[in-house]
């Protein structure tokens, strides 16, 4: 089996990459946000560590986390950020271990991983290839403003939290270059990259 890491700044279209992926290749997607909402979900473990961190203020009146009032504790206060990232990363890795380690006992051909974090939490060690979905800077905003719904502003100072494209073309080996709206030239890319991978 082979294990592919995707990464790239927020708008410039890890979707598209990776539902092309799913579709043309049948790749298992291993997305690390979804892992980690499923894993915060009432039932699992890392659920009631959080409950236990913070206090069951910041349950919403279901039982389930309030996410809203979880992101305006944790925004403030580093130390509480901090402690969330101890329980939540060190639980999605252990899950992703455990579903690739499935995948390749069921005989998958292709797996992919996919977070904006991928190289600062060192998922890239379990990767055979790295690639940095890129678009330019403009792109992106056009896109955050359209898809999200953000200003200008909101697009720029979520950006400029990101790694630059600078380090991620230090640490990845293949640039899929998604500035332009023709998705066929990204599909281009992604077949030749694919067919150099697993033939």
């Amino acid at each position: 089996m082979k294990i592919l890491g995707i990464t790239g700044g927020v708008g410039a279209g890890k979707s598209t990459v990776l539902n092309y992926l799913k579709e043309r290749y049948q790749a298992e997607l291993l997305i690390m946000d979804d892992i980690g909402r499923e894993l915060e979900t009432p039932g699992h473990d890392c659920f009631d560590k959080i409950v236990k961190a913070f206090g069951t203020g910041i349950l919403a009146e279901d039982g389930s986390l309030d996410r809203p009032a979880v992101a305006q504790l944790v925004f403030h206060d580093a130390d509480s950020l901090e402690k969330l990232n101890g329980i939540v990363h060190p639980a999605v890795r252990e899950e992703t271990e455990r579903r690739l380690q499935a995948l390749k006992n069921s005989g998958c051909r292709l797996a992919v991983l996919e977070s904006a974090l991928l190289l600062e939490e060192s998922y890239d060690t379990y990767c055979d290839a790295l690639w940095y979905v890129y678009a330019d800077e403009e792109t992106r905003i056009r896109r955050l403003m359209r898809d999200r719904g953000y200003t200008a502003e909101k697009a720029m100072a979520v950006m400029a939290n990101q790694k630059s494209d600078e380090e991620f073309r230090e640490k990845c080996q293949v640039v899929i270059d998604n500035s332009r709206e023709n998705v066929q030239n990204t599909y281009g890319q992604i077949d030749r990259e694919i067919s150099a991978l697993i033939g």
